[in-house]
């Protein structure tokens, strides 16, 4: 049987999805931040988490965005039924254009050769599932510009085709990044696959509760290894030193070519704006 016309996200509803995620981090988010707080020595990295969670507050008291740069949409699609998702991007896009005026989103959408701002254009994922569901990330555009692709093996970094060579290319990234996508950082990585399957399998980990453990117990052990050894890196909140580089590394692994192996690394600032429908 054919969903019931109900089960489709009116305009309304997918606009609301939009306030939520603008002015609203998720409380896992919000948790680790608090936590971080209680850990951190540093004077200067304790300023810098106290002011970015009474942002969060206060945010989401006025229903104002978290950050001046309110992203860009991102929207994951699972759906039973193909014969909706029409109407569901309809709905989307009308949604954008209520939500840049209203809330408002800053309008992000540039054309790369005439330099034309037009508003902001959603990005669209759509994956068959058995069980209907809209996820909305909100990419900011600094922590974007410091995310990465590896080739394995890197000789720069003495880095071959194995766990070590991951760690490699994980903590240059990150190391190279300092404090310019806005640290504390949430990374997403993808082992193996084809470069567009790195991509988008790695910004794809950023919708990961950051609580949860991965089921595959060697990526498990690999994400705890290198969230210790990224915050012994001491780049700190904002990049200004402190024990809180991450709060969260969650890696993803697909089957690559004989002859290829890349590494994708997403980074999301601490401002991971992620909600569900």
């Amino acid at each position: 049987m054919p969903p019931e016309k109900n089960t489709i996200p009116s305009t309304e509803t997918i606009a609301c999805l939009y306030t939520r995620c603008a002015t609203e981090l998720p409380s896992d988010v919000c948790e680790k931040l608090r936590e971080s707080l209680k850990k951190e020595e540093s004077d200067t990295a304790k300023y810098i988490l106290k002011t970015i969670i009474e942002n969060i507050d206060l945010a989401k008291k006025e229903s104002k965005p978290i950050c001046q740069d309110t992203g860009t949409p991102i929207f994951y699609i699972n759906c039973d039924n193909t014969q909706h998702l029409e109407s569901i991007k309809k709905h989307i896009e009308t949604a954008t254009k209520q939500a840049t005026e209203k809330i408002p989103l800053r309008p992000n959408a540039v054309d790369p050769i005439t330099g034309t701002n037009t508003g902001n254009k959603p990005i669209i994922h759509i994956e068959q599932s058995d069980i209907f569901k809209i996820d909305l990330l909100m990419k900011g555009g600094g922590s974007e510009n410091i995310s990465a692709i590896y080739t394995l093996p890197d000789t720069k970094l003495n880095a071959n085709r194995d766990i070590e060579g991951i760690k490699r290319c994980v903590l240059d990234a990150v190391f190279h990044a300092q404090g310019k996508g806005c640290p504390p950082y949430i990374i997403g990585i993808a082992i193996g696959g084809n470069i567009e399957q790195v991509a988008h399998l790695s910004k794809k980990q950023l919708l990961r509760n950051l609580n949860d453990r991965s089921k595959d117990e060697q990526l498990n052990k690999l994400e705890t290894e290198l969230l210790e050894a990224i915050n012994r890196l001491k780049i700190g909140p904002m990049g200004l030193g402190g024990k809180t580089t991450a709060l969260s590394v969650k890696i993803a692994k697909t089957h690559r070519h004989p002859a290829s192996y890349f590494i994708g690394i997403s980074f999301s600032c601490w401002a991971l704006r992620r909600q569900s429908l």
